[in-house]
């Protein structure tokens, strides 16, 4: 969510200090070295969120029902390793990944989502296509080779369990036609054990999930935690299509001891937040003002529809209609991408979301789609549009409100710990 808050790039600052910080931190992203493939969208350094990105995009554009270019599916799916597992990104995808490739649970998942969605469901007979269903089910297959015990997944293998991580792991089993509650680990746990321990009772934490301090291990209220926990907890993922409202307005408190409890508490945990600060939420970077956070209220529309909860979930849609075009001009594709799915999930037009063609503007990011795509013409967009995302890139946007809060399941820790290929 929110580009999972994927965001490596906050190891540095959470770990070893701001002198650490990548250039993201900086306020222009960093140019990549070497040219980048033509099907990769966006044209900020994929370093940390190239396969991210790449799988919120090509996502996005089939929720619109276009299809996307085939160099851009190529792009991704030779991106995976052979375990199965995928990384943020790999410059040399020729090179055979071995025991020190990050490969993660949140690149894998999101990966897994969109090209299930491109016809890797094997579920679905329909528009199947042989190599991408291969392709998902290998990623499937890490994804459950690195279940924790507790049933749910940390960022990198042998992390402990997060909500974020957790909660997209469960949206791409779901995606791949596998039923999550029958993915369990060797003790017989799914992620439908592990999240409710990771949400807070209601007197601390509202009914909120929660991230973990990197030091200590303590819970903090999270909204953007809260948003994936909910998600995974209802089994959706990223595409969500408007759930039967639910009757009785905001949900109250209970003790978190079922999944669908905790997803009850953190469905009202959001609708707090949101009543607060007129429909959208607030990032809350050290140091730094609070200031409006258009990707976690992205989250936020997406998990409350997913809970039935349309007429917030509208609300937060519609401003995001009208105060999220700055934002997305400047982070790049999964943010046009993370917009797509509210709009979507709020029943709103992504092609006219606040005066804006969102399926335009994403399509400009990356190569032009395949011929009788509903936006074959976006490859007609102003080549201002085509470099978007080369301001802040959209690591640091998914990174300046986890810093504080940031959970050790989300450190990048491939100078502490070996991860498998």
């Amino acid at each position: 969510m929110n580009v999972r808050r994927s965001a490596a790039v906050l190891a540095a600052v959470a770990v070893f200090g701001s002198a650490a910080a990548p250039a993201a931190f900086a306020d222009d992203a960093p140019s990549p070295s070497t040219a980048l493939p033509s099907g990769l969208y966006g044209k900020s350094d994929p370093k940390f969120d190239g396969v991210f990105r790449q799988s919120y995009a090509l996502l996005a554009l089939d929720t619109a029902d276009v299809r996307p270019a085939q160099k851009a599916v190529t792009w991704l799916t030779g991106q995976q390793c052979a375990s199965g597992g995928f990384a943020a990104y790999r410059a040399d995808a020729s090179e055979p990944c071995n025991s020190k490739t990050p490969v993660d649970s949140n690149s894998t998942a999101a990966a897994v989502q969109a090209l299930a969605a491109l016809g890797g469901d094997k579920s679905q007979d329909k528009g199947q296509d042989k190599s991408l269903a291969e392709t998902v089910d290998k990623g499937v297959a890490w994804l459950k080779s690195v279940q924790n015990q507790d049933g749910g997944w940390g960022y990198n293998p042998g992390l402990p369990s997060d909500a974020n991580s957790t909660g997209i792991v469960v949206g791409a089993l779901a995606a791949a036609g596998e039923n999550p509650a029958d993915v369990k680990s060797q003790k017989g746990r799914s992620a439908y054990d592990a999240l409710p321990k990771l949400a807070m009772d209601c007197g601390k934490g509202d009914g909120a999930f929660g991230l973990a301090d990197a030091k200590s291990g303590k819970l903090s209220p999270n909204a953007d935690a809260t948003a994936a926990g909910v998600l995974g907890s209802l089994g959706k993922g990223l595409v969500v299509t408007p759930g039967k409202k639910s009757a009785g307005g905001a949900p109250k408190c209970a003790k978190p001891d079922t999944a669908a409890q905790a997803a009850s508490n953190g469905t009202g945990f959001l609708l707090e937040l949101l009543g607060k600060h007129d429909d959208h939420l607030m990032s809350a970077m050290p140091g730094a003002k609070d200031q409006p956070d258009q990707g976690n209220t992205a989250d936020a529309v997406v998990a409350l529809a997913a809970a039935g909860q349309s007429e917030q979930a509208g609300k937060s849609a519609e401003w995001l209609a009208k105060n999220s075009a700055a934002w997305a001009k400047q982070s790049g594709p999964a943010a046009y991408a993370q917009l797509v799915f509210a709009a979507h999930a709020a029943g709103l037009d992504p092609r006219d979301f606040g005066g804006a063609d969102l399926v335009e503007r994403l399509t400009a990011q990356g190569p032009p789609p395949e011929k009788g795509s509903a936006s074959d013409s976006a490859a007609d967009a102003d080549s201002d549009e085509k470099k978007e995302d080369g301001g802040v890139s959209i690591w640091w946007i998914i990174g300046v409100g986890m810093v504080a809060g940031i959970g050790i399941g989300f450190l990048y820790s491939a100078n502490r710990k070996k991860q498998q290929p």
